[in-house]
């Protein structure tokens, strides 16, 4: 398939001017304000241009550029408040910006999707809310006597952790880490394709997928990394009753967790003293810490299979995890402190992870198979948690890497 039509496109050097960040809330007040006018001129119209493109099969060349300009507006403005950006916006959602979106020109588009078209939104405007979106405001219109209304901006879910949590860090070092930027863009973009696609800009449906979402987002190397092997289909028996056949799992994981925290207590006590964890703890807390993953990636539909009860590792959906490393004590001492932040995104990630489970559910109930979008938006959230876990557990004091990619980036070949 082509490559999604509405685009994200990031050009952030990640430095931030501690000044402008300390104020930030402060600053886009103007900008909330005329967002909130801007809107309103959105949903008076919205109503006009969907009767047009009803019946001409496509929107006039104005409307268009209306519509896309206060989408790029949005986009622009909750790069900005997410601090996935560091200029102050204009106000007319011109090109340009660090954090921006490519929007094509008016394009002909299937009257009977156009009819439906804030129907057939509902699902990705739910998934939009939980990654987090532009800035505040709303799209709504009448169709067929009945009036809709859908969220279309608002920093909030996973954008608004990331740019919660990169607000500190951007204060104490003048630079925005590149994982929370990343993973705050992802969501920001994903919004302005549901917008997009809501506001008749393009049929195109929102793609979750992270690796065609946007840029290369980066991923360097981490002791937990992701292991995906999944074709995609699923047996319609199987996912209709999901939930029914998880439950064993979900009582075994519950046992299994009450012992994995003593042990994680022990291996902190022993990680303390010996610098790094003990062999037979670690052995035990990975292995609890794989079948967390195959759990999930079963009851959300990541993979199909059903898993074993062991942790061993070949699920479809898996990490990799490396044997016991040195460990600095300070860290390993206020491990539990410093895993808060990570607790904030895992939970973030973890809205996104059940949303995409939940559409999922109904998607391969019809076609028999995963959504590549949301089947890796789930394995992303996966991995993020598993990497928590470990950090918790004490089995590395490597920090989770809050990153969209499904992957590294390829290594290009040296010549």
């Amino acid at each position: 398939m082509a490559a999604h039509p509405v685009r994200l496109v990031v050009d952030d050097d990640l430095r931030r001017t501690r000044l402008t960040v300390f104020f930030r809330l402060l600053l886009a007040i103007p900008h909330l304000i005329w967002l909130a006018l801007w809107t309103i001129g959105v949903v008076i119209l919205g109503f006009v241009a969907w009767v047009i493109a009803l019946v001409r099969g496509r929107l006039p060349d104005g409307l268009h550029d209306f519509l896309a300009m206060y989408v790029r507006y949005a986009t622009h403005l909750g790069a900005y408040l997410a601090l996935a950006a560091d200029p102050y916006p204009g106000f007319t959602g011109k090109p340009g910006y660090p954090v921006d979106i490519e929007i094509p020109g008016p394009q002909a588009q299937s009257r009977a999707t156009i009819a439906v078209r804030l129907l057939l939104a509902i699902p990705a405007l739910i998934l939009s809310a939980t990654l987090g979106s532009g800035a505040g405001g709303g799209y709504a219109s009448r169709q067929g006597g009945n009036s809709q209304f859908a969220s279309s901006t608002g920093v909030g879910g996973v954008a608004a952790v990331c740019g919660f949590l990169g607000w500190f860090a951007s204060l104490a070092r003048g630079r925005m880490p590149n994982g929370l930027r990343d993973l705050g863009a992802y969501g920001i973009g994903y919004t302005a394709q549901a917008s997009a696609y809501t506001l008749l800009l393009t049929d195109r449906y929102p793609n979750a997928d992270p690796d065609e979402l946007g840029p290369t987002w980066s991923l360097p190397p981490h002791p937990v990394r992701l292991l995906l092997d999944d074709d995609g289909r699923r047996s319609r028996l199987t996912v209709a009753f999901r939930l029914l056949l998880v439950l064993p799992h979900l009582v075994w994981l519950l046992l299994w967790s009450v012992a994995a925290s003593l042990a994680a207590i022990a291996n902190w006590f022993v990680a303390l003293v010996r610098g790094r964890s003990a062999a037979p703890l670690h052995r035990f807390l990975a292995a609890y810490t794989r079948y967390s993953v195959h759990v999930s990636g079963f009851l959300f539909l990541v993979a199909n299979p059903f898993p074993g009860f062991t942790g061993a590792p070949g699920y479809p959906v898996d990490v990799a995890i490396e044997e016991p490393e040195s460990q600095n004590r300070w860290i390993t001492l206020f491990r539990i402190l410093l895993a808060l932040p990570a607790f904030l995104i895992g939970g973030a990630l973890f809205g996104a992870l059940a949303v995409a489970g939940l559409l999922g559910w109904f998607a391969a109930l019809v076609t028999g198979r995963m959504p590549t979008g949301l089947r890796n938006l789930g394995a992303v959230a996966i991995r993020y948690q598993a990497q928590t876990d470990v950090y918790w557990l004490v089995l590395n004091d490597r920090y989770p890497y809050a990153s969209p990619a499904v992957q590294p980036p390829p290594v290009e070949a040296e010549i």
